[in-house]
């Protein structure tokens, strides 16, 4: 069987199962070609390594390859559609693990001040002002955010409505006064018709749906104005979806302000950020120094609760 056959087998399969497979299905296929399309049984070692490897350094996609591949060599062996696997037994030893960009209030501050009055790659001064307040204020991917619809955006209630986001799951999103107050402002301001509920909320300067790429571009351009950037040697400046995480810490730092019961709270942050588990929500809890005081302190409560035994 032709590798090509095999993989779309594979896949229809998995999809049919209820995965969404989207980012294997992009791996799998890009191997077949890469692979040339041969024939199952003629694929090598040498060459499945070099596809793996790449031409850049080695990050942490290397893993995200090969367990595609495995996936799928599992299948196929199972199938007695090949013999020994052409896979590494093993993966390199992986650079250390990507560190999320975690803004401070003032960075957030400047970025926003840095929207310039005339559009940046398409978006309007208002749309780009929007979407990053909402990102960050509701904590949303930057998928979930473009394919709000105005049916999905209920100012009344103030809810967000997330349709069969990452995991296939759909979630309401509570969203805060102030943020209510943006999206009331933005809806009168937009550019397009009004009385389409399945129009984007979110518009370009015609009024079309905002393209992600658009944003990535306008965003690079909003940092470099801002001055916000890693001064911390890794490899990747400040990204969109690190607003998420900065999210979720900012929400955690809060709650030891507050002297909430962090424990408690954590499964609903888990929620409403749409993960399936907590130890999802738990990655993107990255220690910043505010952060780490706060648990301190808050351990020292419980461990002393007389007061600090120095």
């Amino acid at each position: 069987m032709k590798l090509g056959a095999a993989i779309e087998q594979y896949l229809h399969v998995k999809i049919s199962l209820g995965f969404r497979f989207h980012g294997e299905s992009v791996m799998l296929r890009a191997f077949s070609r890469a692979m040339g399309n041969l024939e199952l049984r003629r694929v090598q070692p040498t060459r499945v390594r070099a596809y793996l490897d790449g031409r850049g350094p080695l990050t942490r996609f290397w893993e995200r390859k090969w367990g595609a591949l495995r996936g799928f060599y599992r299948f196929a062996q199972a199938r007695r559609l090949v013999g020994p696997s052409p896979l590494p037994a093993t993966a390199p030893k992986m650079p250390p693990a990507f560190v999320p960009y975690i803004y401070s209030p003032k960075e957030l501050r400047r970025l926003l001040a840095a929207i310039p009055v005339k559009p940046l790659a398409g978006l309007g001064q208002d749309t780009l002002r929007t979407l990053l307040l909402v990102l960050y204020g509701a904590g949303l991917r930057i998928s979930e955010a473009l394919t709000l619809s105005d049916a999905d955006v209920d100012l009344k209630d103030r809810l967000l409505l997330i349709q069969e986001s990452k995991f296939f799951k759909s979630r309401w999103v509570p969203i805060s006064p102030q943020l209510g107050r943006v999206l009331v402002h933005y809806r009168t301001k937009r550019p397009g018709p009004i009385g389409e509920p399945k129009r984007p909320f979110l518009r370009n300067v015609t009024g079309e749906p905002v393209r992600r790429g658009a944003v990535e571009r306008a965003f690079r351009r909003l940092c470099r104005t801002a001055g916000v950037q890693r001064s911390d040697g890794t490899r990747f400046q400040p990204r969109l979806h690190d607003l998420r995480h900065a999210f979720a810490v900012h929400r955690l730092l809060a709650w030891y302000r507050q002297g909430a019961d962090v424990q408690r709270l954590l499964p609903q942050l888990a929620t409403y950020l749409g993960h399936v588990n907590l130890a999802a929500t738990q990655r993107y809890l990255t220690l910043t120094p505010a952060l780490y005081q706060q648990a301190s302190r808050r351990f020292e409560q419980y461990a002393f609760p007389g007061g600090s035994h120095d």
